[in-house]
């Protein structure tokens, strides 16, 4: 018999936290810590003037299937966690895309071609893009933007449909924006197979998806955690790792890129319902938010609203009452015929590291930093943008690499 393999995984955010249940099912004795009281990093719940809030509004789609299956070994119910819908992108007019369920590819063409709003020619047309992106292998030039991939399309189709889905898939404008990510997203979302371009819209609180679930799971399969551990030192002793007072055969750091703040800004109007749980905004110079949600629908307060600024640096700039009083008057605007009242400000959250900025050329950094030392997150090397996949996929691969060059896992 041989000691099992020691596993120091630094960081409770969900790539952590993968990495954490990811090395304990391989056998490995797992210490999980965290610097923050609770576990979620950039995906937490926080408690607001004794209301639990999200410090964003973090969204799935159904070829999230890593995240999925983590939520599932851990005994988080997805049904129950979220309000899962076929791909539906409208404004407070109902003029948008609307798929049905079934194969993604054909609802997506049948989509477009209802949309109505647009000319013939701008549906024909994003749908040969569309096509011919797919011939591609959804490959492109590495240096290209999303804005140089559609610059055959009408100002219609790049306004009403690529930019606001890029700024939800990238946190970046698609001036910016690295065509290459957009495109694996994409092919991800629609030709995964059957659900993969759903939107899965959280019912429960972020804590309630995978945070609480994953600790109580680590617990249970006895991995010590140690919240509110701020780690000093991380420092090589022969052929093991030593941080402070702990000495580990491999250590995983979930914890330098340009970051994208997002704000989210939390409002309530009583009585009010909006058409769609999740509707599109117009965005510009004035107005900043490209996102509302309906609260109220996915099991909050009714009423309650939130709005969603991505790629929010600028409006960061310009401090918070400037963006409370930009995103109100926006709302009373745009959502008029929706609000039973006035808006009434609760809470905004801003995440000044939300994402990074996912542009073309990146170099993002690799997993492995030096032998029995990995690097885990959504900003390390791989094909996914800043999201809640791209982190637990990482957080996986980190902790299968923790384990298998050095195992010396008890018979």
């Amino acid at each position: 018999m041989t000691e099992p393999l020691r596993v120091a995984v630094v960081g409770a955010g969900w790539a952590g936290l993968a990495a954490a249940v990811e090395a304990s099912r391989c056998g490995a004795h797992v210490t999980l810590l965290e610097m923050a009281p609770a576990a979620g990093g950039r995906a937490r719940s926080v408690v607001s003037h004794g209301a639990v809030l999200d410090n964003g509004m973090h969204i799935c789609i159904g070829a999230y299937a890593e995240t999925l299956r983590l939520m599932a070994d851990v005994g988080s119910d997805a049904s129950a966690a979220f309000l899962r819908r076929p791909l539906t992108l409208v404004d407070a007019a109902g003029r948008g895309l609307r798929s049905r369920s079934g194969p993604p590819a054909p609802a997506f063409v049948l989509a477009v071609l209802r949309r109505s709003d647009w000319r013939w020619r701008e549906r024909i047309g994003l749908l040969r893009l569309a096509s011919r992106w797919h011939r591609a292998g959804f490959r492109c030039d590495p240096h290209e933007t999303v804005a140089d991939l559609c610059r055959d399309a009408s100002e219609a189709v790049r306004r009403d449909f690529i930019e606001p889905l890029c700024v939800a898939a990238l946190n970046t404008p698609m001036v910016a924006a690295s065509g290459q990510v957009f495109l694996r997203v994409l092919q991800d979302g629609l030709f995964a197979g059957p659900g993969s371009s759903d939107l899965l819209l959280p019912k429960a609180g972020l804590a309630d998806l995978l945070p609480s679930p994953a600790l109580a799971w680590l617990a249970h399969a006895g991995a010590a955690v140690r919240l509110g551990h701020r780690v000093e030192r991380i420092e090589r002793v022969g052929d093991r790792w030593r941080l402070d007072d702990l000495t580990v055969d491999s250590v995983v750091v979930a914890a330098a890129l340009r970051y994208e703040p997002i704000v989210t800004l939390y409002a309530q109007s009583i009585g009010s319902v909006l058409p769609e749980p999740m509707l599109v905004l117009a965005a510009d110079a004035s107005r900043p938010a490209q996102f509302v949600f309906d609260r109220g629908q996915l099991g909050d307060a009714a009423g309650l609203l939130a709005f969603v600024v991505s790629g929010a640096a600028s409006w960061v700039e310009r401090g918070t009452a400037a963006i409370e009083a930009a995103i109100v008057a926006q709302a009373t605007a745009e959502l008029r015929s929706h609000l039973r009242g006035p808006l009434r400000v609760v809470r905004t959250m801003i995440e000044k590291r939300a994402t990074f900025a996912c542009v073309p050329g990146l170099q993002r950094p690799p997993m492995t930093i030096a032998p029995g030392l990995f690097a885990a997150g959504d900003y390390i090397e791989g094909p996914y943008p800043a999201t809640l996949e791209g982190a637990v996929r990482s957080g996986l691969a980190a902790a299968q690499a923790s384990t298998r060059d050095r195992a010396r896992i008890a018979a």
